[in-house]
């Protein structure tokens, strides 16, 4: 894969996402802001692109992209991937998070008190993204396997009541970003996920699942915004 400074990110990470190694260990965000190029995004952060396009042919040299790669997949297959692997991953792992979470601020909060906003924060994220996935699964997604289906039955499609699948992708997307500053938030409250010598298991654990939380979501908010939404849109385009 030949890789320049003018390729977007998000598009790049779309086509291979080994390459979002690269950018997270520089702090390069793929998925909220994949939508500039790798040369503005160095000259962002002030890192030597020539280095980053290196460290891109590295990881991507003499390996095959997995065949089973999202990007192949039809959007209401996509859709129902994401609410399969990533929706139920949110789930599962909220209720479990945020008693971990309130359980350190209560026991360390005097004397750490970021382990009080880290716990604020993730309340107010777990709050926002049950709605997020709430509106996907009750509006969008409908809307996307609507399409496919007249796409494969040559049915009229009618516009939707919401006048097009842009309106609650910009509000999918301003929300993602939401969830992104958050998250940087609390990386940076806890030290990227580092513990401090004293801390208990309970302490650790809940360090090392928020990481875990915080890497599933950049994934799951990358196949929306750099995959799903733009064949979405591509796909009413066609049919309206």
């Amino acid at each position: 894969m030949s890789i320049t400074a003018k390729q977007i990110i998000g598009e790049l990470v779309a086509e291979d996402y080994r390459t979002a190694t690269v950018f997270k260990e520089r702090n390069i965000d793929f998925c909220c802001n994949g939508d500039r190029t790798i040369g503005e995004a160095c000259a962002l952060k002030k890192i030597d692109e020539n280095e980053v396009l290196g460290a891109l042919e590295e990881v991507t040299r003499g390996k095959d992209i997995p065949t089973d790669h999202p990007r192949d997949m039809a959007p209401d297959e996509l859709a129902d991937y994401i609410v399969e692997t990533h929706h139920t991953y949110v789930e599962k792992k909220l209720p479990e998070l945020k008693t971990y979470l309130k359980k350190v601020a209560v026991v360390h909060g005097e004397h750490n008190p970021e382990v009080v906003k880290i716990h604020e924060l993730f309340e107010a994220s777990a709050g926002e993204l049950a709605m997020h996935m709430k509106k996907e699964e009750m509006i969008l997604f409908p809307f996307i396997k609507k399409m496919m289906k007249a796409k494969e039955t040559g049915e009229r499609l009618n516009p939707p009541h919401f006048g097009s699948a842009e309106n609650p992708i910009n509000m999918m997307r301003h929300e993602h970003a939401t969830e992104g500053d958050r998250f940087r938030e609390i990386a940076e409250l806890s030290n990227n996920y580092a513990p401090p010598v004293h801390a208990c298991n309970t302490y650790r654990v809940s360090y090392a699942m928020l990481r875990e939380f915080e890497e599933d979501l950049h994934r799951h908010i990358h196949l929306e915004n750099n995959i799903l939404f733009p064949k979405a849109i591509a796909l009413e385009k066609e049919l309206l």
